[in-house]
């Protein structure tokens, strides 16, 4: 979806998020649960540049890097995101503030964004854990809900009957 198809109050709330994450004032977990999708593209190259502090040409030089690369329109024009956004601006306080080299930025974002998807990964664990939920490893590693029956917690001379569980994969 491109910027200009956007709702003009849906537009400002992108831009007023934009504009926190780079000041500092709100992160992409509280904007993720807000209920704002930070992966759709919609802000132009200028929009991004402008919000996040750099010159168009620094964000066409960290596509090339692959440091931060936007999604792309049918005709191959750039589109940047909200999680664009805050890599653009923590790679201008790692680069210039910090002196790291982009590649070390660029190590230092990936960090980043794992430790995100893993906090958000815990909370919809969290969320989806209602008390008849249990999580374990899956064979492939992968995190699996088995949901226990009504009938599991049933004890006789002491000893738990475990009824048939019912697996669920994890993923949605």
């Amino acid at each position: 979806m491109i910027m200009a198809r956007i709702a003009q109050e849906v537009r400002r709330a992108y831009a007023a998020c934009a504009a926190a994450l780079v000041s500092g004032g709100v992160d992409l977990d509280a904007i993720d649960a807000l209920g704002l999708n930070v992966e759709m593209p919609v802000f132009t190259v200028s929009q991004a540049a402008q919000i996040a502090g750099v010159h168009p040409q620094t964000l066409r030089q960290y596509d090339r890097l692959g440091l931060v690369v936007p999604q792309r329109t049918g005709g191959g024009a750039r589109r940047y995101t909200l999680r664009d956004v805050a890599r653009l601006a923590q790679a201008q306080q790692l680069s210039q503030d910090e002196g790291i080299n982009l590649a070390g930025v660029t190590h230092i974002l990936s960090l980043q964004e794992e430790n995100r998807q893993l906090r958000r990964q815990i909370r919809h664990l969290r969320r989806r854990l209602d008390g008849d939920s249990v999580f374990e490893a899956g064979m492939d590693g992968e995190v699996v809900e088995v949901r226990q029956s009504p009938f599991y917690h049933v004890r006789r001379r002491g000893r738990a009957y475990i009824a048939p569980l019912q697996i669920t994969s994890g993923r949605e």
